[in-house]
């Protein structure tokens, strides 16, 4: 994983928390078969992929409303 690429993406997503989150789940979904959602090159790890569609906007936070009790 490139710290360019997580310096970019957490100005775009704040919460560290919640970038490891996206990113995590992300790069389940890469491994399980799923395509990029942009052009990759070889040297590009899952996390580089993952990363760098968070920072082009092609994956975004959607947040949720609170369940109610």
């Amino acid at each position: 994983m490139k710290s360019d690429l997580v310096e970019k993406a957490s100005e775009i997503v704040s919460d560290p928390l919640v970038l490891i989150n996206m990113v995590s789940k992300r790069v389940r979904q890469l491994n399980s078969g799923r395509s990029p959602l942009i052009p990759t090159r070889p040297s590009m790890g899952a996390a580089d992929i993952a990363l760098t569609e968070i920072i082009e906007g092609k994956i975004r936070l959607v947040a949720t409303p609170p369940a109610e009790a």
